[in-house]
């Protein structure tokens, strides 16, 4: 089979994914359906005589030999619809990409993908949650994907970098560029354990038109999508619809009602578009991850508490030992503390760093 054939049929506008696919079903290859005159092409159901008319293949093929040049100078791997490591949950979309372009150490069907999306204009809260749901997302070894736009995007591949996570930036345009150009160094970052991914040839610009096409691969590619701060107008919530499209699961961090950023989670949460999120204890219990796949914390990891009052520690202990998140009216109870000093002593641990509240009033070890 011809790579040069396979990379052409995706140079013809007219077809696209869709038909491009039924068109494999009924000739087998690329090769076979560049051969093949085109009024066999016009009996697959959909290949209209139209369509059909706009098809040129010696253009296609010529195209398709310059972008060859590019691929084997700039050491990029193609992965064909047809190959065996084509990204499992993108076969499973029906307008996703024949062809993709890829440059790095990706792996595409781990067992625990996850895309995470948001606005570009993120605030300090927004970045904070990014960071956190990352470092927490680290223990269940989670390929992150993101569209290496600025903002949320790229906290989030920043992050992924920094706990060894692979992550891959899907762009809207060739990988002769990175756009914006600031996430450049971010980009080279990635390579070695992740990368960039693209189905827009080299020469292709950051049109505007590519983002929305470039977003349901970001959702077609994982298990679920997380937005992180998103305007009722942003490409994240595009992403969240296309997702919602897939059957995927869509999860959004809540924000303040009054706050422009939070405005597009909150809707989705309200529309029933989006489970609510607090952390990713939250994402993997309704993904049933909780033991598949879990890299186990080393004990020597567990913060100790030398720095806490004889009560602090008591209550260190108790929720050590209880091994699973305690409500604050179990914590009164088991430590025969009156509830203001009780939550005295939990705020000063919480900000001490030793422990993390939870929706419900529920306390666990950080």
């Amino acid at each position: 089979m011809s790579l040069q054939h396979q990379i052409a049929l995706t140079m013809i506008r007219s077809i696209g994914p869709t038909y491009a696919k039924a068109l494999l079903a009924q000739f087998g290859d690329a090769e076979q359906i560049i051969k093949t005159p085109k009024s066999k092409l016009m009996k697959v159901p959909g290949i209209k005589e139209k369509r059909t008319g706009a098809i040129d293949f010696d253009d296609a093929m010529a195209a398709a030999e310059h972008e060859l040049e590019f691929i084997e100078k700039n050491n990029i791997r193609v992965i064909f619809y047809t190959d065996l490591d084509y990204p499992k949950r993108l076969k499973n979309c029906a307008d996703g990409p024949v062809l993709l372009y890829a440059k790095g150490n990706i792996d595409l069907n781990r067992q625990h993908v996850v895309s995470i999306v948001g606005t570009r204009n993120a605030t300090d809260y927004g970045r904070e949650l990014c960071r956190q749901l990352v470092a927490e997302l680290q223990q269940y070894d989670a390929l992150i994907i993101s569209g290496l736009a600025a903002g949320i995007d790229v906290a989030a591949h920043k992050e992924s970098v920094k706990q060894g996570l692979q992550t891959v930036g899907v762009l809207g345009h060739g990988l002769d560029r990175i756009y914006p150009y600031h996430n450049y160094s971010t980009a080279e970052k990635m390579l070695p354990n992740g990368g960039l991914l693209t189905e827009y040839p080299s020469g292709t610009t950051p049109d505007r038109e590519n983002f929305p096409q470039r977003n349901r691969i970001v959702a077609g590619l994982a298990d679920a999508t997380v937005v992180i701060e998103a305007s009722i107008k942003g490409g994240a919530l595009i992403t969240a619809e296309i997702a919602n499209s897939y059957n995927r699961d869509v999860f959004a961090f809540p924000g303040r009602v009054d706050d422009e950023f939070s405005e597009g989670c909150n809707f989705l949460i309200r529309n029933n578009k989006a489970a609510l999120l607090t952390c990713a204890a939250d994402l993997a219990y309704s993904l049933g991850w909780e033991g598949s796949g879990v890299k186990k914390p080393k004990k020597e990891q567990l913060m100790l508490p030398m720095d806490l009052s004889a009560e602090e520690r008591m209550i260190f202990d108790i929720i050590h030992q209880h091994k699973m998140p305690l409500a604050i009216d179990d914590l009164t109870i088991k430590t025969n503390m009156p509830m203001s000093q009780l939550a005295m002593n939990l705020l000063n641990m919480e900000m001490q760093g030793y422990i993390r509240s939870l929706p419900g009033k529920t306390y666990c070890l950080n």
